[in-house]
């Protein structure tokens, strides 16, 4: 079994080959799950010296569009090569500055059943407008616990990783 690990890099690899040189500044983060592959390069942040935060903003924006625009075709050309080796969506994003946007990415369906207090917590979130519906507001908690226990997160990825080599060494059944 190729450990998530090895996917990456495989993945990580052939975009190497297939990139275009001067699309990003350095190599590109590849993150990948069990539907999408997302692919994140850095591109040069415009000067942006003594000026305000808003022209900053303004101009940031104005890059990461003209990025977009101009590597629409050829994006979605290696989104679809990937997309047929690997059978899974292919996002795109950028790093520019201090911001990281991501271009169309793929919102999957999961499965969930959830007992009473659960629903409760689902629905006040709703009936207090956080939320539009249950489904936004698990989104909502997803993200939440998410950015609140990054490194608890990152430790059990490390875990899992630790389990995945185990595994690998061990007698084939």
């Amino acid at each position: 079994m190729e450990s998530n690990d090895d996917t990456v890099e495989r993945i990580r690899g052939w975009l190497t080959g297939r990139l275009p040189d001067d699309w990003f500044e350095g190599p590109v983060e590849v993150t990948v799950d069990r539907e999408e592959i997302t692919v994140v390069g850095r591109i040069p942040a415009p000067a942006t010296d003594d000026v305000s935060d808003v022209e900053r903003d303004a101009a940031l924006t104005g890059r990461i569009g003209a990025f977009r625009e101009s590597t629409r075709e050829r994006r979605i050309e290696i989104a679809r090569e990937l997309e047929h080796r690997s059978r899974r969506k292919v996002a795109w994003g950028v790093d520019c500055g201090d911001r990281r946007e991501l271009f169309t990415r793929l919102a999957a369906p999961v499965m969930t059943r959830l007992r009473q207090p659960e629903r409760r917590v689902l629905d006040t979130l709703v009936d207090a407008g956080v939320a539009r519906s249950r489904s936004e507001a698990l989104a909502w908690c997803v993200r939440l616990v998410s950015k609140n226990a990054d490194e608890w997160l990152a430790d059990l990825r490390q875990a899992l990783t630790h389990v995945e080599e185990v595994r690998a060494t061990g007698p084939t059944p």
